[in-house]
């Protein structure tokens, strides 16, 4: 094979920043710079190899996707540019910036090399960084910092520009992860049968094993290496953020840290210098997206793009599950975990491990670029085993953009060459979930819901109800804390009442 048209990544960095005065601290840029040299150092080739980049592509900060995590210190209006600036990657024509979601690091990799084998990228580097804490810290001590940039120019756009939820699901204030995923988990626990008390010690469990891994990892935010009581039990350090997720469950966003890969053809690694040790290969990756609107889900519980997502990057890779040594299992919420496990076919006790890193939680959620980090991880891994095969999973919106990777010191037998998936995701969006309506009257049933809570406890309640006909509608309850407080200790999946639709709410009340 020609071996300027064979992809590999060559470096890794990252970078966990701990300091607590916001004034001293490095900004989101600064810190993914840092991590960008990093990834070059390690790799061997240092500035000779930013140098010579040609694509540099940064991961969407959290402040430019999502009104939670707006910044009120600045705004940088060209990412890759500014970033391609401080590392002397003065070489790079190509500069890029993308949309949101959690897959898009391990998507844009594949696209990446997809674009070395066809000869229009030699050399890319693929970064990103949160200083969420720092912004925090810094708004409650009323500072003013000044993070904004404008080197000129707009970067080139990947992904896609939408938001992942519809005009429906916003007036019911179903407006994101938070909102979203304890759906998901209440549907979970409903498939396999359990109490609320049995699910909440099931997904302690879980998540126990990941606060472990991060206990061990010095990169890792929270190190403490919760039990399992500790994170299932709901207390005043633990509250419930949307019942049946305490505080412990959630993905941590309010860390500060970049990671960065650097990627180039095996030619280009050659020429650089860069010695064989150091270089990771992509055997497998595939992408595809469930329904977009979680409304139109076939079930809160399971994720057809999610099961396809592994049958092709099984196929491509040419291995079987019992073949993967190590994984990282995209981990924002207990749900995301134990869907793709049911989807792969991995025990959610399964000794290999579900992580690398120590998950979101635990190792820290940084926006968008978590992925970035949990591939530094398992090339780590892959190098410190050669031979050893490491599946990577990642998720943006809400189980809706899943992508994997399987990554290896070994080279593949065959080129780089994955399916289009856009063969695949026809037979997905052929799947149709039930039938919705907008305006819903009359007898009803819930079939999954959340109770969102504040400070002062459980705030409001959003659901989502089957009429008997059997079509799906969204919902909020009564403004009652009564009702609202019995939601949270008594199972609700199933119960019966009536919906009404009052000023472009529905509105369910239990009988």
């Amino acid at each position: 094979m020609d071996e300027s048209r064979i992809p590999i990544l060559v470096g890794c960095g990252q970078v966990t920043q701990r300091e607590t005065d916001p004034e001293a601290a490095q900004s989101p840029m600064d810190l993914t710079a840092t991590a960008a040299r990093r990834a070059a150092e390690d790799a061997g080739a240092g500035d000779a190899l930013l140098g010579s980049l040609d694509t540099v592509l940064v991961v969407r900060s959290f402040s430019d996707s999502s009104w939670r995590f707006a910044s009120p210190f600045g705004q940088q209006t060209n990412p890759p540019k500014s970033l391609a600036g401080r590392i002397g990657a003065n070489a790079a024509q190509r500069q890029i910036y993308t949309f949101a979601g959690g897959n898009m690091v391990q998507w844009s990799i594949n696209r990446l090399f997809e674009m070395i084998t066809r000869g229009e990228v030699g050399a890319a580097l693929i970064a990103g960084g949160e200083a969420l804490a720092t912004q925090k810290a810094a708004q409650r001590a009323g500072l003013a910092l000044d993070w904004h940039e404008d080197p000129g120019g707009e970067p080139e756009m990947w992904g896609v520009d939408k938001r992942g939820w519809n005009d429906v699901e916003d007036r019911h204030r179903m407006a994101g992860a938070i909102f979203a995923y304890p759906l998901f988990e209440t549907a979970i626990r409903g498939h396999y049968g359990r109490t609320i008390e049995e699910h909440g010690a099931a997904m302690g469990a879980l998540f126990s094993r990941f606060a472990a891994v991060a206990a061990a990892n010095p990169l890792a935010d929270r190190r403490q290496g919760y039990s399992a009581a500790q994170i299932a039990t709901p207390g005043p350090d633990n509250p419930y953020i949307g019942f049946p997720y305490t505080k412990l469950m959630n993905a941590n966003a309010f860390i500060d840290q970049s990671a960065a890969l650097i990627l180039t053809s095996v030619a280009k690694a050659r020429a650089l210098g860069i010695p064989e040790t150091k270089w990771v290969y992509l055997h497998g990756c595939a992408d595809a997206y469930d329904h977009w609107y979680i409304s139109d889900r076939r079930d809160f519980h399971s994720s057809p793009a999610m099961r396809t997502v592994g049958e092709e990057v099984m196929a491509m890779a040419g291995v079987s599950l019992d073949q993967i040594g190590a994984f990282d299992i995209y981990s924002c919420f207990p749900s995301a975990v134990q869907i793709a496990c049911e989807e792969m076919g991995i025990p959610t006790d399964d000794p290999r491990g579900l992580t690398v890193t120590g998950g979101l939680p635990y190792f820290g959620g940084p926006g968008n670029n978590y992925v970035t980090h949990s591939i530094a991880e398992m090339m780590n891994r892959v190098r410190a085993e050669p031979g050893l095969k490491g599946l990577v999973t990642s998720n943006g919106n809400y189980v809706t953009k899943q992508s994997a990777g399987i990554y290896s010191t070994d080279a593949p037998e065959k080129p780089f060459a994955p399916k289009d998936p856009a063969i695949y995701q026809a037979v997905i969006n052929a799947d149709k979930g039930r039938a919705t309506v907008e305006t819903a009257t009359g007898p009803a049933e819930i079939e999954t819901y959340n109770v969102m809570h504040d400070r002062a406890g459980p705030s409001f309640a959003i659901l989502m109800g089957l009429l008997p006909d059997g079509r799906r509608f969204i919902a909020n309850t009564p403004d009652d804390p009564a009702l609202l407080a019995d939601m949270v200790s008594r199972d609700y999946l199933g119960v019966r009442g009536k919906v009404a639709h009052n000023e472009g709410l529905n509105i369910f009340r239990p009988d």
